[in-house]
């Protein structure tokens, strides 16, 4: 594997996985550093290694989904990053203000995040028109005197707050030229903190309910701009004592993939048409235990990239309870079949959010980039994905 990044005195890591880090051309890389002290928006050649920085935040962490106790309508939105990789704008929430920047700097204040409101994981449709902030009362996040790290989780059930006391998240799509306020989505008991644009059909939002006690029926979600159709139901080992995580569209639009463990603590992949019908998944090796996420491939609807679960044959057990490979899967969802291609190891501490590797490939599915803090400080590494020596790699073996 390669280290792109380069400055060894701060933490540099990708965007959350549901956005890409990488323009279109796979030549320019957006990511999030903190060499200025508070978290910014940089992007780098890569052909000359040369970095810009894009934003000017001086006021740490925005208190957000993930960053739970950053300060609140102050500092970045380290999760609220979306890149749009064809026009080379990213999409960020920075104290109040929801801005959009292009490479050369250029920025501008969109909207406000509505008072009363903490935000999460943004996205922007695949024509660059349209973008979506999810965001919910803020009273979910009162930590009241509770204190920590700006990513430690809090000590109260978020999801049960949620429902007791009435509170609601909503879906706010804007016009990315205008900024106007096209439309405002209120979905009553629901903690919402990902969402999804269909890449071919904007109209498609994919979302969540964060962390619910019945996560195995309650996670996922499909909005079609007058429905609410959940997308994973109850019945037959599909339980509500099962957890469900990390969806993300594959990239023609017809399906979702997912993973999470059954009642039984077994892991698995999933993946459910948008259109109905019941899902198709795959258990998972006994030992293929260790906690990660799955990204999909931009040309191949078959490929995905994982930070966890893989474990070597043969090699001892650890006490690590996240992962530790960066793996390459080829799936055939009729046959249920999956292909395990071990990329690297990534040695990341896994010891917060922003260490998580999240994994992604870039546009042509020839390398995966991800964050490692494996050398004592996060940076950013490339590994290639060489079908011939995945081919040729004794570790390789159908599950």
């Amino acid at each position: 594997m390669m280290r792109i990044t380069s400055d060894n005195d701060s933490n540099e890591q990708l965007l959350y996985f549901t956005s890409s880090s990488l323009d279109a051309t796979d030549g320019h890389l957006v990511y999030i550093s903190d060499r200025t002290g508070s978290p910014n928006l940089f992007t780098r050649d890569l052909a000359t290694g040369i970095a810009r920085r894009l934003t000017d935040n001086r006021e740490g962490t925005l208190k957000s989904y993930v960053y739970f106790f950053g300060s609140e309508r102050r500092g970045l939105g380290k999760a609220s990053v979306s890149f749009d990789p064809i026009r080379r704008v990213l999409y960020y929430i920075q104290n109040d203000g929801i801005r959009c920047v292009t490479p050369d700097g250029v920025g501008r204040v969109l909207a406000r995040v509505p008072s009363g409101q903490v935000t999460a994981f943004t996205h922007v449709s695949a024509d660059g028109r349209l973008l979506c902030v999810p965001t919910t009362d803020e009273r979910a996040l009162d930590t009241g005197n509770q204190s920590g790290c700006v990513c430690d989780r809090p000590d109260y059930d978020i999801d049960e707050r949620m429902r007791r006391e009435g509170l609601s998240s909503c879906l706010n799509i804007y016009d990315t030229r205008t900024g106007r306020l096209l439309a405002a989505e209120k979905v009553p008991l629901a903690w919402i903190t990902h969402v999804q644009f269909n890449p071919v059909d904007p109209s498609l939002i994919l979302y969540n309910h964060e962390w619910p006690a019945d996560c195995g029926v309650r996670r996922l979600w499909l909005w079609d701009g007058k429905r609410h159709l959940r997308l994973r139901r109850e019945g037959g080992p599909r339980s509500r004592d099962d957890w469900t995580c990390h969806e993300m569209w594959q990239p023609d639009g017809g399906h979702v993939i997912y993973h999470g463990k059954y009642k039984n603590g077994s892991p698995y992949i999933g993946r459910v048409s948008a259109r109905g019908g019941g899902p198709v998944e795959i258990p998972l090796p006994e030992k293929y235990r260790r906690y990660g996420h799955f990204t999909v491939g931009n040309r191949n609807d078959n490929w995905l990239v994982t930070d966890g679960y893989y474990h070597p044959m043969g090699m001892p057990e650890n006490e690590k309870q996240s992962g530790e490979w960066i793996c390459r899967l080829c799936v055939d969802w009729k046959a249920r079949k999956i292909g395990w291609h071990p990329l690297c190891e990534h040695l990341s501490t896994w010891d917060c959010q922003d260490s998580h590797p999240h994994p992604i490939f870039n546009h042509t599915d020839t390398a995966v980039y991800f964050t490692s803090d494996k050398d004592g400080r996060r940076a950013i590494f490339r590994v290639d994905v060489d079908a011939r020596r995945i081919r040729n790699n004794p570790l390789s073996r159908e599950k």
